[in-house]
């Protein structure tokens, strides 16, 4: 099976990848070694980040987790419940001789999970929104977009947020060989565990484009739980539903990405997550974090 869900490419991302490209970034990295699983900042049981979770890059004294009514009501959105517990097993069954390709979470809790992909746009406000929220996420980043600045999404994984691989440059994989898929798949995890201390156990393909050569070279790389994808995408505005009903299910994953005015029509980031986490209130879901259920 192979997925080609394609994503346009807006004007910032294809001057990222042009330029860095130029630059030699299709340079073989090596593949890392085995894994750890999570998240360096901590954790409540409730699944959200903890107290007492550092939100910022520099060491410094952490700040008090606001009050989420008050934080919600600044932000102009509706009141989320917490998420549930995590479960005591994880639903998705890993480390079998195939790695599993997943795009939504077996539940019957109305949770749905969200992630953040590529990296291109670096919003300031979007850390700070996301400091007064505490709303778990999942960050898929690309080396080539991310590089001009790392320190960016330091903030976002102390809040408890996940790091996860994107590949090193963003191709479609399935017009690259085994070897050259290792090398963007692996080159990417050993890249992010450089930069971020942990090593990524999931990777999501660019543009949900994958064949039998992707996962053989991600369960090469060794600690890459899963393969995954996405059952619904953010626009500007609105959710791109692939219900005919224009509704969530339980354990839907969402996608959304790292952008700004120049490709969200003149709006910011927090505002297209603002209309997101809206839509997800209004029909009764709450967040949860992925890596708790993979």
């Amino acid at each position: 099976m192979r997925v080609t869900v394609m994503r346009p490419r807006p004007r910032r991302f294809r001057a990222a990848l042009t330029a860095l490209a130029v630059g030699g970034l299709l340079a073989a990295a090596g593949c890392a070694g085995p894994s750890s699983s999570g998240s360096t900042g901590s954790r409540s049981p409730s699944g959200g980040p903890s107290a007492s979770a550092a939100p910022g890059s520099g060491g410094g004294k952490a700040a008090p987790v606001p009050n989420r009514a008050a934080a919600f009501r600044k932000w102009g959105i509706p009141l989320l419940p917490p998420p549930p517990a995590p479960p005591a097993v994880k639903p998705v069954h890993t480390g079998g001789p195939q790695i599993p390709v997943v795009s939504r979470i077996p539940t019957q809790q109305k949770i749905v999970f969200v992630t953040f992909d590529d990296g291109a746009e670096k919003d300031p406000k979007f850390v700070d929104m996301m400091r007064d929220l505490r709303i778990p996420f999942t960050m898929f980043l690309t080396d080539a977009i991310i590089k001009n600045d790392y320190g960016y999404f330091r903030p976002l994984q102390a809040l408890g947020n996940s790091i996860e691989d994107h590949t090193l440059t963003h191709p479609d994989l399935r017009t690259r060989s085994l070897a050259q898929q290792r090398s963007e798949i692996c080159g990417q995890q050993t890249r992010l565990t450089g930069e971020y201390g942990t090593r990524p156990g999931l990777f999501r393909p660019p543009y949900g484009a994958y064949d039998a050569a992707t996962r053989t070279a991600a369960q090469s790389c060794g600690g890459l739980r899963a393969i995954i994808l996405w059952r619904e995408s953010m626009q500007i505005k609105k959710v791109a539903f692939q219900d005919p009903g224009k509704r969530f299910h339980p354990g839907d994953i969402i996608l959304a990405h790292f952008r700004g005015p120049s490709e969200l029509k003149g709006e910011t980031m927090t505002v297209m997550v603002r209309n997101m986490l809206r839509e997800i209130a209004r029909q009764g879901y709450t967040v949860a974090r992925l890596e708790d259920y993979v």
